[in-house]
């Protein structure tokens, strides 16, 4: 596996697409626009000069990682060599619906593709191509450069050599692949959003102030970052939208969003993203 095809450029792309640079695949980096593409480009190099100046990798290093790092606007051109096609866009699942449709009918036969996902069902978007069989789920995380983990989703049709050839090119990234069965918010959301929406609604109900419950899950519960502050650096629109596919795929109200993060994403309070959501940056 050579050539890989990112499909968008936003923090997640870029961070994909960085990784798989920086560890001597070639990456072609698809954004809707020049301007976005260069963006991407440009938050790349960034954080690379930022590993430079930290002594973690050499300055031929980032310039080799860089090289190896090509744009398009156009999916057909983007994925007409690729053999490895990941999609991370934002999660809307009309849209992906629409690019995977795309890459469907302009990728390799033998491509595999993946989705970064990290809540919507990898058999559904399986089914809007014709090779449901070759699609799997690679749920990075949030600086992906630095975290470790690759959430490595099964759906009902993937193929077991597929499982196999994504966990083994995790570990070649320096990633840690955990496998796991295709389930609305897979293991890590299903996990994890209950718990900030549980946060959120100790802030509605006046339990506590959000700085407070930050200090108490982080002193008591040795969490590194408290669930307000990790809620604002997901961004809270991604927190409701996780939290509206875990309640339409279960029915279970304890899946229910907060109000007060409803009322929040409908103000434009996002977190990091817009400079204030339960804390202010």
């Amino acid at each position: 596996m050579e050539q890989i095809s990112v499909i968008g450029g936003g923090t997640m792309g870029n961070g994909i697409a960085q990784v798989f640079g920086a560890n001597g695949f070639n990456v072609k980096l698809v954004e809707t626009s020049k301007e976005l593409a260069e963006k991407a480009v440009a938050t790349i190099d960034k954080n690379l000069s930022r590993m430079v100046k930290k002594e973690k990798i050499g300055e031929t290093e980032k310039n080799d990682a860089l090289k190896r790092i090509e744009t398009a606007t156009d999916i057909a051109d983007g994925v007409k060599y690729a053999d490895l096609v990941i999609e991370a866009i934002p999660e809307n699942f009309d849209l992906k619906k629409k690019v995977f449709a795309t890459v469907d009918e302009y990728a390799p036969d033998d491509v595999i593709l993946a989705s970064n996902t990290s809540s919507i069902s990898i058999t559904k978007l399986a089914e809007c191509t014709t090779r449901p069989e070759r699609f799997i789920g690679m749920h990075f995380f949030n600086p992906v450069p630095v975290m470790t983990l690759v959430e490595v989703i099964n759906g009902l049709k993937t193929d077991e050599s597929v499982t196999t050839q994504i966990l083994d090119l995790s570990e070649k990234l320096g990633k840690s692949a955990v496998p796991a069965n295709d389930s609305p918010g897979f293991v890590s959301n299903r996990v994890l959003m209950p718990m900030i929406n549980e946060a959120i609604f100790c802030v509605y109900e006046g339990v506590a102030k959000p700085e407070n419950i930050d200090s108490i899950m982080k002193l008591g519960m040795a969490h590194p970052m408290g669930p307000l502050r990790l809620a604002d650096f997901i961004g809270l629109d991604v927190c409701l939208d996780i939290l509206k596919v875990l309640y339409d795929g279960f029915k279970d109200p304890k899946y229910r969003p907060c109000p007060l993060l409803i009322q929040m994403v409908d103000a434009g309070k996002l977190g990091d993203k817009t400079g204030e959501g339960f804390f202010s940056y």
